[in-house]
C-alpha cells in the first residue's frame, strides 16, 4: 500500500482534521488541499497549531503521548489513517525536515544519506549514484563530495539541514514537510534552503511552516493562515494563492497578521 509511480498526478488532502492532547482540543476542522508540484506555507502566530497540524500529515502526531485525532488525510485518495495502512510506509512517502538539523551524529555524511534505506530494508537501492544524486538535489554535493566519510556533525548548521533534506530525498518521497527549517540558520544558509525548496517542487509537493512572512512570499505558491482565539483550538482563517493572501486577503485578521499588526 501507499505506492505509486512518479508519472501519476499526486494529491494530498486534509479533511476535517481535529486534534487533541488529552482533553485539550488544539486544532478544529482543518480542511486543506496541497497541490502537486507546489509549495504550501502555513503561517500564523505561535501556539495556533501549525506544527501540530503538519505532523498529522505523516502520522507523526500519533507518536506523542495523549495525542488524539479525528478526520482523515488522503494521499492519492487513500486515507493514511486507515487501519490497513502501515505508518512507517506513510513516513517514507511523506518525509519530514525539522526546525533544527538532526543528522545522525555517529554516522558519516554518506551514511546519513542512506540511513533510511538501510532501516527500511531497501539496501538494494543503495548506490554511490544515489548518494550523489540526493546530495546534488539538496544543493550540498559540491560542499560534501570530498568529505563523504567525515562525520555529519563536521558540517555547518546550514549544511546539516541540507544533508537532512538529502536523507529524506533518498526515500523517494511524494511530499516533504518542513517545520520552520530555516529558523536556526543564518541568512546565507536560509537562501540556500529556499533555493533548494524551489528546485525540489518540480518533483514533489512541499509543505512548510514558517514565521518569516518574506520567506512565505518567496517560496510558497499557496498559503494557509492559522489562528487560535483565547483558550480555543487553532483553525484556518484563510487559504489561497500566496500573492492573494498577502496582497488582497479576504479576512481582516489575515490582513492584520501579514502586515505585522499582531503575532
Amino acid at each position: 500500500m501507499m505506492s505509486k509511480s512518479k508519472d501519476q498526478t499526486f494529491h494530498l488532502e486534509a479533511k476535517d482534521i481535529n486534534v487533541w492532547f488529552g482533553e485539550r482540543h488544539v486544532l478544529k476542522d482543518v480542511n486543506l488541499q496541497f497541490p502537486s508540484n507546489q509549495v504550501t506555507a502555513l503561517i500564523g502566530p505561535s501556539g495556533c497549531g501549525k506544527s501540530t497540524f503538519i505532523r498529522t500529515l505523516n502520522r507523526m502526531h500519533e507518536l506523542i503521548p495523549t495525542a488524539g485525532l479525528a478526520g482523515s488525510v488522503l494521499l492519492d485518495g487513500e486515507d493514511i489513517y486507515d487501519n490497513a495502512v502501515d505508518p512507517s510506509q506513510v513516513r517514507l512517502k511523506v518525509g519530514m525536515v525539522f526546525q533544527k538539523p538532526n543528522p545522525f551524529p555517529t554516522m558519516s555524511i554518506k551514511e546519513n544519506v542512506i540511513s533510511g534505506l538501510r532501516l527500511s530494508g531497501r539496501k538494494s537501492e543503495i548506490s554511490d549514484e544515489l548518494v550523489e544524486d540526493c546530495l546534488k538535489r539538496a544543493s550540498i554535493w559540491n560542499e560534501a563530495k570530498d568529505r563523504l566519510d567525515e562525520p555529519a556533525l563536521s558540517l555547518s548548521g546550514g549544511q546539516q539541514q541540507r544533508l537532512c533534506i538529502a536523507r529524506s530525498l533518498a526515500m523517494n518521497p511524494d511530499v516533504i514537510l518542513m517545520d520552520e527549517p530555516c529558523s536556526a540558520l543564518d541568512p546565507g544558509s536560509t537562501r540556500r534552503i529556499e533555493e533548494t525548496i524551489l528546485e525540489l517542487k518540480a518533483t514533489m509537493s512541499i509543505v512548510i511552516v514558517t514565521h518569516n512572512m518574506q520567506q512565505a512570499q518567496r517560496v510558497a505558491d499557496k498559503t494557509a493562515f492559522f489562528l487560535a482565539d483565547d483558550n480555543q483550538p487553532g483553525y484556518v482563517v484563510e487559504f489561497g494563492d500566496t500573492q492573494q493572501i498577502f496582497n488582497q486577503p479576504v479576512d481582516a485578521r489575515t490582513n492584520d497578521y501579514v502586515n505585522g499588526h499582531f503575532g
